[in-house]
């Protein structure tokens, strides 16, 4: 079997399956450890997992897999690279509140000794002013908010620096999946995450062929 898992809108989840359907011959559904469970003839197979870590416990057909994943949750945003961040607030996949900004992170130098000793430290806190940017909007944004869940993306270490600051530490057990592997956030690449980071998680086990 090859895995591969896809984020699907919640809008897009019965074509998803309809299509699924189509290539594998057909499937049955059951409901699973709180997720939905599509096993095909030909022995694909697909977990579907709700957004933001939310177990499924209802009938077991995609329609109400569907119609469950699309409930309304207000949750955060948090991306971070380097080179900028993008913190939101949303209900559901419009964003409400948000700050989109960028920090000049210089690149990796070649030279040696002192040099590149110096460089180095100048771009640690370089990055450590960025991310101190971040976690200041983010504080703003959502800390005390009545979140559900938290999404987060970008670099890892990067939001890991950013949550460790301790007025955040309450964001901490919010998050939940999918991380979203982003390029340095800009406004388009924020709106893209705020879709991803609503839709349902299908993981796809397709036969090997061959």
């Amino acid at each position: 079997m090859a895995r591969r898992t896809v984020l699907v809108p919640p809008s897009r989840v019965e074509r998803w399956f309809d299509n699924f359907a189509a290539r594998h011959g057909g499937f049955r559904c059951r409901v699973e450890s709180g997720s939905l469970e599509a096993s095909a003839s030909d022995g694909a197979a697909c977990r579907g997992r709700l957004p933001f870590g939310r177990e499924y416990d209802g009938a077991p057909d995609v329609a109400s897999f569907a119609a469950e994943a699309d409930a309304p949750v207000c949750w955060g945003l948090l991306l971070v690279r380097k080179g900028g961040f993008a913190v939101a607030r949303l209900e559901g996949s419009e964003i409400i509140a948000s700050k989109v900004g960028q920090r000049h992170v210089q690149g990796r130098t070649k030279a040696g000794g002192q040099s590149q000793q110096r460089f180095a430290r100048r771009r640690a806190n370089q990055a450590r002013v960025a991310y101190e940017a971040a976690g200041e909007h983010a504080f703003r944004l959502l800390a005390g908010q009545p979140l559900e869940a938290l999404v987060c993306g970008g670099d890892r270490q990067a939001v890991h620096e950013v949550l460790v600051e301790p007025r955040l530490v309450g964001l901490v057990p919010l998050r939940a999946e999918p991380w979203l592997d982003v390029p340095d956030p800009r406004r388009g690449v924020l709106e893209r995450a705020a879709i991803d980071g609503t839709s349902a998680i299908l993981e796809v086990d397709d036969p090997l062929v061959g």
